[in-house]
């Protein structure tokens, strides 16, 4: 048996209640049955197993998978979890994404390292964080205000700043930061907005889960003011809302 100390934010269900005021460190302690392995190694395994064996290449991509720590994401309950081949709860019906799902769509934006990049839907801010990574600016918007105080609380203490978060409506976009080289979508609606695609640079890509039930993963490329949009496989993302959410359950 292997056991691990690991500095985490405090309860996200107390942190929640409270309306998320300063934020608290805890250092937990967790054991894994039959474990040699240590979570870097665990991450290792999850991008070469889970990543690489289902044909994401990018080198960039590669690296940032196994640089962003998954367990600090994750609720402290599920850390045992971090690194396994499934989506995982955050609270307030919200999940983050399977291991696998955050590289591929971060593969298919085509990063270089110059681009300004806006998310719907920050989340946990586990899939901003490996953006982050890998473009120049991040802008993340979350309707979950819980998870957007959050979210924005974890990137300060982890060190990340070209991370901007909001709590907000992500159908209307961020047009004060408009227009973006890329656009992400981490929950589904069921037709792609158009005040996204007004938003998207001409040049620009937008990678977003579409559908009610049966959901696409999509690619759109914005050239000449009309949008390409090439089918990349099938998934399953929590829909996303309209409106101003209330501050969670």
């Amino acid at each position: 048996m292997r056991c691990f100390e690991v500095n985490v934010m405090g309860d996200w269900k107390k942190h929640a209640l409270a309306g998320i005021g300063a934020v608290s460190v805890l250092l937990v302690s967790f054991c894994v049955e039959g474990g040699g392995d240590t979570l870097e190694q665990l991450r290792n395994q999850m991008v070469k197993r889970q990543i690489e064996a289902r044909g994401v290449s990018s080198p960039g991509v590669l690296k940032a998978m196994r640089s962003v720590e998954r367990h600090r994401f994750v609720p402290q309950h599920h850390i045992t979890s971090a690194y396994e081949d499934h989506p995982l709860p955050i609270g307030h019906g919200q999940t983050i994404s399977q291991p696998y799902i955050v590289a591929l769509m971060t593969e298919l934006c085509d990063l270089d390292g110059s681009e300004k990049v806006l998310e719907i839907g920050t989340g946990s801010g586990y899939q901003t964080a490996v953006l982050s990574l890998l473009a120049k600016e991040v802008y993340s918007i979350e309707i979950v205000e819980p998870l957007a105080k959050l979210s924005s609380q974890r990137f300060r203490s982890m060190g990340y700043k070209n991370i901007s978060v909001k709590h907000g409506d992500g159908y209307g976009g961020w047009p004060e930061k408009a227009p973006f080289d890329v656009i992400i979508l981490t929950a589904a609606p069921p037709e792609i907005p158009g005040k996204l695609v007004e938003q998207l640079n001409e040049g620009g890509i937008m990678v977003a889960p579409v559908g009610d039930y049966f959901q696409e993963l999509v690619r759109i490329d914005k050239v000449g003011g009309h949008i390409r949009r090439r089918t990349v496989t099938h998934v399953r993302f929590v829909p996303m809302v309209h409106g101003r959410e209330k501050n969670g359950d």
